[in-house]
């Protein structure tokens, strides 16, 4: 069961990184589809493994990008590491309106505002739109997508 886990989260972290090559232009920069399959993976893993493909994937799309924002992208990667495993806890409980409710929320507000204080008011008013309309293009994709990869793993259980 642990082995499965593992390469499940293996699979998830891959196609996280996968999708920091997917870029969208929005506002100071582009944003990237990296956190769709982390969001995935909340039906799928155990919560400190979707936060553990989160993690990689915004370290995979900010090493593409050339680590635009230097050191800080350790923070943003901690910060994405606790939004999934929140999501994913929020998921379990059967709390599907909240759980995307609190993933735009936190993803664009609350991990924005520390840079409010770490580099500038400026910069945190410029960089939240670009990273709301980001949030919300990926978990736009994730709604879609979550249910219909559920049933087609339901249907492959009831098959295997």
């Amino acid at each position: 069961m642990k082995l499965r886990l593992l390469t499940l989260a293996a699979m998830f972290a891959a196609l996280c990184a996968i999708g920091a090559f997917i870029k969208v232009p929005v506002g100071i920069g582009s944003a990237a589809l990296d956190t769709v399959p982390a969001l995935i993976s909340a039906s799928f893993l155990p919560p400190i493994y979707a936060g553990a493909a989160s993690l990689i994937g915004h370290l995979s799309s900010s090493l593409y990008a050339g680590f635009p924002l230097g050191p800080l992208h350790i923070i943003i990667a901690a910060e994405m590491f606790v939004i999934l495993y929140v999501f994913t806890k929020l998921h379990q409980a059967g709390h599907h309106v909240w759980k995307w409710i609190f993933f735009i929320f936190a993803n664009s507000v609350l991990a924005t505002l520390p840079f409010y204080w770490i580099i500038s008011p400026t910069f945190f008013a410029t960089a939240l739109p670009g990273i709301t309309l980001a949030t919300i293009l990926n978990a736009g994709i994730a709604m879609i997508v979550s249910p219909v990869l559920e049933r087609v793993m339901k249907q492959v259980k009831t098959h295997a």
